[in-house]
């Protein structure tokens, strides 16, 4: 196939073109060329708002639209586009509102989430575009995705913490919800949208959710590591010493599961992002969490 993936540098984008360029696919990566490209594919530097004449004459065979965060950014691509035949957008589950009973399905009501704000909302907006314009497209909406590539402090921090030998500290009981998928299910899942092309044009995605306290463990084995826990209740603001915020909540991904039940177990997946950090520390944006535990909770027990 000849695929569109628009930004191609970093992180689902990055991964994205790799997968689909490693399957022989002729892959064409849409961004700015502020960052290194991968091998193997092709590269349409522009802005996605701001594509004039670029994509003209081009036909593809599948869009993969990882960046698009607004109407705008939808609305712009498409105007550049000559012509495609598949369109597979990646969405979020900051689309559901806090207030719905869990586990949140795709058929539920979208709606602002306090906890996620403009993102989520634009990200409603940017859906609503596409269908609008797209009735037969794909969307995809992920929990929190994790793997290689992830230059975001998660896995990465708790990694940091086993390798320095230091005790993590848990928010509240630990038994707040975490929902994972790899980022390389996510590329198996659109590859399959893509050849089966399903009815059903909208999925959850994610592993079985785990608790806060089975994640931190899981990240200390692929360390190598146990670590010991610090629960913490004295009121410390969670994402200032957490990856995450305080919101636990679960995703119904049966539909996903009908096309792709074989997941990556969270401990390889776990054991493969570390492989990829040990290499690339330099590209994963650090956060100030070890300041903020040590002039915070550090003594706290």
């Amino acid at each position: 196939m000849k695929i569109l993936v628009t930004g191609g540098t970093v992180f689902i984008s990055r991964y994205t073109a790799e997968y689909f360029a490693a399957k022989g696919h002729e892959v064409y990566v849409l961004n700015r060329n502020t960052r290194p490209q991968s091998k193997g594919v092709k590269l349409i530097e522009c802005d996605r708002n701001d594509i004039g004449g670029k994509l003209k004459n081009i036909h593809f065979d599948a869009v993969i639209d990882v960046t698009a965060y607004t109407a705008e950014d939808i609305n712009n691509l498409l105007d550049g586009l000559e012509s495609f035949d598949n369109y597979v957008m990646i969405s979020t589950s900051a689309v559901y509102p806090e207030t719905l009973e869990q586990p949140y399905k795709e058929s539920d009501g979208l709606g602002e989430n306090r906890y996620w704000g403009a993102y989520g909302s634009n990200k409603i907006a940017a859906e609503k575009a596409l269908l609008k314009r797209v009735p037969n497209a794909s969307i995809i909406r992920p929990c929190y995705v994790y793997g290689e590539y992830n230059n975001l402090y998660r896995e990465s921090f708790v990694f940091d913490c086993a390798e320095q030998d230091k005790p993590f500290y848990v928010p509240n009981d630990g038994k707040m919800p975490l929902q994972f998928f790899h980022v390389e299910d996510l590329c198996r899942l659109i590859e399959i949208i893509l050849i089966k092309r399903p009815a059903k044009k909208i999925f959850n995605v994610g592993n079985e959710p785990v608790t806060i306290t089975e994640w931190v463990e899981a990240c200390y084995r692929a360390v190598g590591k146990a670590p010991e826990l610090i629960y913490v209740n004295n009121g410390a603001v969670q994402h200032k010493y957490f990856p995450f915020l305080d919101y636990g909540y679960v995703l119904d991904v049966t539909a996903q599961n009908e096309l792709l039940p074989d997941l990556i177990p969270l401990d390889e997946g776990l054991r493969r992002s570390y492989e990829w950090y040990k290499l690339n520390r330099e590209l994963v944006k650090k956060r100030n969490f070890f300041d903020y535990i040590e002039n915070n909770i550090k003594e706290v027990k």
